[in-house]
């Protein structure tokens, strides 16, 4: 079924809690329970088959039926399709048949998988007719935002927090966005952009778009599927900011499991934070209650959310695929950076370091099985965080150029 001559829309949503429908329109929160809203898809939508989507070109577009709108996408159309990189010394590591690297690392346009999300997220402002989208970031989200608003023509407010890496700043300064930095938390800020939402009517991609921005997580899912050969991993491991990836994952997987695409059952799902801000991780410890905000003192400030907003979800995802989720070291997360470079070839910034730690530490925790085929998610680039692997990295010798000073190197080496 074609759509190309279908003015692009986006489609109505409903609430995940008590299943009141909303229109098509830039709002997030129910009116009735304040829950949270998703997207509603047509009951008679037709869903391709594998040939239809192997013909197309590979992006996240690939899977258009499984995204929130009508008709054909007109903005980031190129963003997605990822690779799968097979880690064998990793998979000896930890103590499974097999291990893949999903590395968003190398995304388009800005390096990390937040670039599915804007993607998803631009289109659904353009359906709404808004020219002016922003969003309250820890970083990634900033890049994503302001790159892809610049190439679409849109204006673009881009609110972080004060103290963010300088690669992150300087990767979004340089889109020239109307970039502010606000004093405090990643909560203080995403506050501050509920309240601007409201007040300029902009389109807050994490904010009054965030049903339709989260939806884009899903194509990491459906990806990781097709690059298996249409077989789901045992395992996926993935880190966890304000909790939305975990539970896109599982709810691609599930998709693409009803429309009969894929073989194998939907797998375990394993949730990463560090320690020094892991409220979702110590929800799934407790089992019950509710989630109970933290204060952020990490250095892995892209996943740094002390009142993660899909965090409940998050953990009972979790919890109802048998998976699990650990919280690991600062100090963990580097070694966990350098794991990865020198058994992958994959340079990841922090929060991947805590995915790799967290996959390790549930290791040796016992959560994986000797035949387990488990997906590492990297969901940015380690280029955007060069201060955390700084002074863990030995000198490099400086040597004349001289034969016999290489030679003493080499002797002293070996």
């Amino acid at each position: 079924m074609s759509h190309a001559t279908e003015v692009l829309s986006a489609l109505p949503q409903h609430c995940k809690l008590c299943d009141c429908e909303a229109a098509a329109e830039p709002i997030a929160i129910c009116e009735r329970c304040l829950g949270p809203l998703e997207p509603t898809y047509p009951a008679d939508r037709r869903y391709p088959g594998r040939d239809e989507i192997a013909s197309r070109q590979q992006t996240i577009w690939r899977y258009r039926e499984w995204l929130p709108f009508e008709g054909e996408p007109v903005l980031s159309l190129d963003t997605g399709f990822t690779p799968l990189v097979e880690a064998p010394r990793l998979a000896e590591k930890l103590g499974v048949a097999r291990a893949w690297i999903k590395n968003d690392a190398v995304s388009h346009p800005t390096l990390s998988f937040k670039d599915r999300v804007v993607a998803s997220a631009l289109n659904a402002a353009h359906a709404f007719g808004l020219d002016t989208v922003g969003c309250a970031s820890t970083g990634n989200l900033a890049n994503a935002v302001a790159a892809q608003a610049a190439r679409a023509g849109m204006k673009s407010w881009i609110f972080i927090p004060e103290d963010l890496e300088e690669g992150k700043i300087l990767g979004t300064a340089i889109y020239g966005p109307n970039l502010v930095r606000v004093r405090g938390h990643y909560d203080d800020v995403n506050r501050l952009c509920a309240q601007l939402a409201d007040r300029f009517g902009w389109g807050i991609v994490n904010v009054n778009l965030r049903g339709y921005y989260g939806e884009g997580s899903k194509t990491m899912a459906f990806e990781i599927a097709e690059q298996l050969g249409w077989r789901l991993p045992t395992a996926v491991v993935a880190p966890m900011a304000g909790g939305s990836l975990v539970t896109k994952l599982h709810k691609g997987f599930g998709e693409f499991i009803r429309e009969g695409l894929v073989s194998g059952t939907a797998p375990r799902i394993y949730g990463a934070q560090a320690s020094g801000c892991a409220p979702i991780v110590r929800l799934v410890e407790r089992g019950e209650g509710p989630l109970v905000p933290e204060i952020p003192n990490t250095i892995a400030r892209s996943i740094a959310i002390g009142n993660p907003a899909d965090g409940p979800f998050a953990s009972k995802v979790i919890r109802s695929t048998g998976g699990w989720a650990a919280s690991v070291s600062d100090e963990a997360l580097v070694d966990g950076i350098r794991l990865l470079a020198e058994s992958t070839g994959i340079f990841t910034e922090t929060a991947g370091g805590v995915t790799v730690a967290a996959a390790l530490a549930l290791a040796w925790a016992g959560a994986f099985k000797a035949d387990d085929e488990v997906v590492l998610c990297i969901t940015g680039n380690g280029l955007k965080t060069t201060d955390a692997i700084r002074n863990a990295l030995p000198a490099s010798p400086i040597v004349n150029a001289k034969v016999r000073e290489v030679v003493a190197l080499v002797e002293a080496v070996h």
